[in-house]
């Protein structure tokens, strides 16, 4: 079965779809897409797809509501566009979906609900079960409570979090452009349009640009992290466009349409997504060669003798990046100390802990069940 075939019987897809489609280039809520996306999804969920949706959205409907022409910078406006512009939102998709007697549920999520071990369970349970009472969840970041220290960035960085979350197939990225090119096609009329890839060939980095319009926050580099954020848990991503007719029921009937990013490598353990998935580091750890060889090649946990350098305040339990010598993240991971305790026994044998701190909680400074290669 080819790739594109695979689509015609993958059972669990999350569909994100952006701002500028959702809200006409912030011209008020798009109703005609609205119409035809919300019959796409009542489509595939009679063929027997379970369907998450990562809608865009409520800050530019928001915008669009309280008269505002341009994105607000300051915090405090950005959270009251989303305040208002999620009414009109959840409002839109109910109201169709309820015209099929589907029944949709809203959730709204921070950083801090799949950074703490606790919720994101809680939440992969709430969403599982929605999905087993045929409930479509609709998902959106809470804009109206986040800060930038716990924001995830871009709906589609969050729409491939979801797909770790709930173990999804496919992971749909609906947009205003046909899919990724090999350059940017509003500069070069020449460009072609990438068909399909494996999601980490190291060519795509070139391709993608930073730019997004006026209402979102992401370019095609967010999509590309997007998508290998989600194939970390074996899910496969299309970037296509949201302005195709049937979109989402021709990608279920295996056309070639949009880009096809999949994924090669088996899924995670749901805990290694858990921790894979974290976005907030507290700090860094930088390792020498050796600690690095052992990691990378040995699957062994992180001792204090191969850390060369700390950086940041963390506590016992935070997430901390494991560096090399030139910067690179290889790990990441649940550290068994605190910054300064690290400071004090890094470079020093197991041996040497209890002797330095006055005690010894673990042997290990990150131990390989809490650790996961990046």
């Amino acid at each position: 079965m080819s790739r594109r075939q695979q689509l015609t019987t993958s059972r669990r897809w999350v569909i994100k779809i952006g701002s500028a489609l959702l809200t006409g280039d912030g011209t008020g809520l798009n109703q005609p897409g609205l119409d035809a996306w919300v019959a796409q999804m009542t489509a595939l969920m009679a063929q027997g797809v379970e369907v998450v949706l990562v809608s865009s959205g409520a800050v530019a409907e928001g915008m669009c509501r309280l008269g505002w022409s341009r994105r607000p910078s300051e915090l405090h406006h950005l959270q009251a566009a989303a305040a208002v512009g999620q009414m009109g939102l959840i409002q839109a998709y109910e109201s169709r979906f309820a015209r099929s007697n589907l029944h949709t549920a809203q959730i709204l999520l921070t950083h801090d609900d799949l950074t703490s071990r606790k919720r994101y369970l809680n939440a992969r349970s709430a969403v599982r079960s929605l999905l087993q009472l045929g409930v479509i969840p609709v998902i959106n970041e809470n804009d109206t409570v986040v800060t930038d220290e716990i924001r995830f960035g871009d709906n589609d960085t969050l729409a491939a979090l979801v797909a770790n979350l709930v173990e999804a197939d496919t992971l749909i990225i609906l947009t205003d452009q046909q899919g990724l090119y090999d350059c940017d096609p509003r500069h070069h009329p020449d460009a072609t349009l990438i068909d399909e890839v494996l999601v980490h060939e190291a060519s795509l980095d070139a391709m993608a640009t930073d730019s997004a319009g006026a209402l979102g926050r992401g370019g095609m580099k967010t999509k590309l992290r997007a998508a290998r954020l989600a194939a970390r848990s074996g899910t496969s991503t299309v970037i296509a466009s949201g302005r195709e007719d049937q979109i989402l029921t021709r990608l279920r009937g295996g056309e070639a349409l949009g880009s096809l990013l999949y994924a090669e490598q088996a899924p995670l353990a749901a805990r290694k997504q858990w921790l894979a998935g974290h976005l907030q580091m507290r700090g860094r750890l930088e390792l020498d060669e050796g600690a690095v060889k052992v990691l990378c090649h040995s699957g062994r946990s992180l001792l204090a003798v191969g850390v060369r350098g700390v950086s940041g305040d963390f506590a016992r339990g935070e997430m901390v990046a494991c560096v090399d010598a030139e910067g690179r993240e290889i790990a990441r991971g649940l550290v068994n100390y605190n910054a300064d305790e690290v400071r004090r026994i890094m470079g020093q044998p197991s041996e040497a802990i209890e002797s330095t701190l006055g005690y010894i909680d673990e042997p290990e400074l990150i131990h390989r069940d809490n650790m996961v290669l990046v």
